[in-house]
């Protein structure tokens, strides 16, 4: 083969190669438009139709605001205290002699009725023997009396004549002038009279007399016990007269005044009395800025120790209205209706209570929400029945 014809094949394969390769481009650009363009109607075709969401219509029960003026009750509680309660203790020592009533708690005495009965027999002796010593020192000095202080003799023996070491020594004539009372008390008949009164006054401490009409609550010793001074025997209270010691917060201690009439009743609320205000604390607790109130009560049922509920009425709120704590959110915010949906309408709460509040701020005629929905929210849309239910239970 000449050289020109294989020339003409070179240019023929050439030609013949880029037709192939232009082919083949080609094709593959169609190949891409067309998965293109199945892709696309694939994606166009997958598309969900959206559907509509029904909306929730809360079905909630509403109230019609009515402002009115709200008695302020202010809650508190506490345990009775006896008014009238003494603590037993012996000044002197000696054995615990029986009596005619039995020394254990629950015995009830009229006054001056003898509690406790201390041995005092050999006190006793001792004090006749000073008053013994005390009716010789006289006696020395009566011949004395006679020639130096005839005006004062006739008192003197008058005083001896009546003396009785069995009984309470009276009082010693009066001095008629300065030298019969140096006289006297030269012969220390002035220091042994005080010496045997002051024995008088602690003698007299051997047995324990009711002071008032009562009963014992504590007894901590029996008969045939020995008793040392300062021992504590018992205890011994009035059971008609009672004291309710509470705590009120400090903001009412301007309103809070003695004389007025207080609720109380017992923890079932079964049995009520009506205590009065018999004192108030000067003094702030500053930890829990609260202060101390007496409230005094007597009355059947009444028992020391023995808690009980006092509402005091302190003031009252104009323009307030007072429903369920559980009503508030925030403290501050309660929901009333708008329309169809519900609200959060800020107020002022003014009081609490465990399980109330009293508020101001909502007009009168404002609807409420009488009942706690869950999950309600500021804008939530409800369906409003009315009742005429009290907001407070």
């Amino acid at each position: 083969m000449n050289k020109n014809g294989q020339d003409s094949i070179k240019i023929l394969y050439t030609i013949l190669t880029m037709t192939r390769k232009i082919i083949g481009l080609v094709l593959g650009l169609i190949f891409l438009a067309g998965a293109g363009l199945l892709a696309k109607n694939l994606i166009d075709n997958n598309k969900r139709p959206i559907s509509e969401v029904p909306k929730t219509i809360k079905t909630v029960f509403s109230q019609s605001v009515v402002n009115s003026e709200i008695p302020i009750v202010i809650n508190a509680n506490g345990n009775l205290v006896a008014s009238r309660k003494i603590e037993l203790f012996a000044e002197v020592q000696g054995i615990f002699q029986p009596t005619n009533k039995a020394f254990k708690a629950g015995q009830y005495y009229k006054r001056g009725e003898v509690l406790l009965n201390i041995d005092s027999r050999e006190f006793y002796t001792s004090l006749i023997a000073q008053r013994s010593t005390l009716f010789d020192l006289i006696t020395s000095m009566m011949p004395d009396l006679r020639f130096d202080y005839p005006a004062s003799f006739k008192n003197w023996e008058a005083y001896i004549q009546q003396f009785d070491i069995e009984k309470d020594l009276v009082p010693l004539p009066e001095p008629l002038n300065d030298k019969e009372k140096y006289f006297v008390n030269g012969r220390q008949v002035v220091s042994t009279f005080y010496s045997i009164k002051n024995l008088e006054e602690r003698y007299k401490k051997y047995k324990l007399s009711a002071p008032f009409d009562g009963v014992l609550t504590e007894t901590l010793v029996n008969p045939g016990t020995l008793i040392r001074s300062g021992q504590k025997l018992g205890e011994f209270i009035d059971p008609n007269e009672f004291e309710l010691e509470v705590n009120v917060n400090a903001q009412f201690m301007d309103i809070l005044k003695v004389g007025e009439n207080v609720a109380l009743s017992n923890l079932s609320g079964e049995r009520e009395w009506l205590g009065t205000v018999k004192r108030v604390n000067g003094r702030i607790d500053q930890n829990t800025q609260t202060i101390q109130v007496y409230i005094g009560v007597n009355g059947e049922g009444l028992i020391e120790g023995m808690y009980l509920e006092a509402n005091i009425a302190a003031k009252s709120e104009k323009d307030a209205l007072e429903i369920p704590r559980n009503l508030l959110v925030n403290e501050n915010q309660v929901f009333i209706v708008n329309g169809d949906h519900l609200e959060l309408k800020e107020v002022s709460a003014v009081y609490f209570t465990d399980k109330s509040a009293i508020i101001k701020g909502l007009p009168d005629g404002t609807e409420m929400l009488n009942r706690p929905i869950p999950g309600a929210y500021d804008g939530m849309l409800v369906k409003s029945t009315k009742t005429n239910n009290s907001l407070v239970q």
